[in-house]
């Protein structure tokens, strides 16, 4: 079975080089993908043990928002907003030729599945929801606001993992130095002057406080669009983003969505916890 990826390339509609890994799956397996989208500062890297995991049986697309990872940065950081996302990820699964998927998306990607199930109903087979809804906690919203584009360089991975510990510690209290080593070296990179500092645009902060671009209005009638699609809603328990209200909301809604909690997690979980994983695989196993 391959579990290996290949780095994968297409152009945006304004000419942008964006990167996305493709795990094959298993040799001759031509059914509908998995497609993981991450949050707003994240990277590809975020999937990397699911991505692996779930290549045993399926296709996986994990692709890299501009401004992030091995896609370019936008000269306009204007177009750094979940409209523009959702558009280049259109221009990739026609490219593909990608009429239907399985879609996990974590907190902005999220978002993103929620408007892309709204643009064409039915092509999501099945869906995960991590930490995210279609209401958004102004505290959350405030608190990322709080931290990102500080654009923070250091001077090894021991000092970057301790200062993720003082900005996340609160979402992650049971963590110890060796799990925010890991978190650093999926969310910062060696940049050229040798520094340790964040894989993406610091640009992204420029629009995120306006108006439509944290998350876009109306999405209850997105979430709406995703009603009877199997679906797996994860919450941290210790969530400032998704407040237990909301979920229930969303429940109600939409009838065959599982909410899962993992205990002692803030925003977001890393969908490697043993209760998000076991969802996942039941999520798929149910669509054989």
């Amino acid at each position: 079975m391959a579990t290996s990826y290949q780095d994968r390339s297409w152009t945006s509609s304004d000419g942008l080089n964006l990167h996305y890994r493709d795990y094959p799956g298993p040799e001759g397996y031509d059914g509908p993908p998995v497609l993981c989208m991450h949050g707003l500062t994240r990277n590809a890297r975020d999937f990397a043990d699911l991505a692996e995991h779930l290549a045993q049986t399926r296709r996986v697309i994990v692709p890299e928002m501009r401004g992030r990872g091995m896609s370019d940065y936008a000269p306009d950081s204007d177009t750094y907003n979940p409209l523009v996302y959702v558009a280049d990820v259109e221009k990739l699964l026609a490219e593909e030729g990608i009429e239907s998927f399985i879609s996990i998306g974590t907190s902005m990607g999220g978002l993103m599945t929620m408007m892309l199930a709204q643009a064409k109903p039915g092509r999501i087979l099945a869906c995960l929801l991590n930490d995210i809804g279609p209401e958004i906690e102004t505290a959350g919203v405030e608190r990322i606001s709080g931290y990102v584009g500080q654009g923070r360089s250091y001077p090894t991975w021991l000092h970057a993992a301790r200062s993720l510990c003082e900005v996340h510690g609160a979402a992650f209290p049971d963590y110890d130095l060796d799990r925010w080593l890991e978190m650093a070296k999926r969310t910062l990179v060696v940049s050229q002057n040798g520094r340790i500092s964040y894989d993406y645009d610091m640009a992204i902060a420029e629009p995120f406080s306006k108006p439509g671009n944290a998350a876009p209005p109306n999405l209850w009638l997105a979430f709406e669009a995703l009603r009877d699609v199997p679906m797996v809603l994860v919450r941290g328990e210790l969530s400032d983003l998704l407040t237990p209200e909301t979920v229930k909301q969303m429940g109600a809604r939409n009838p065959a969505m599982r909410t899962v909690t993992v205990p002692r997690v803030g925003h977001a979980p890393t969908l490697d916890e043993p209760e998000a994983r076991e969802a996942i695989d039941s999520l798929l196993a149910d669509l054989k």
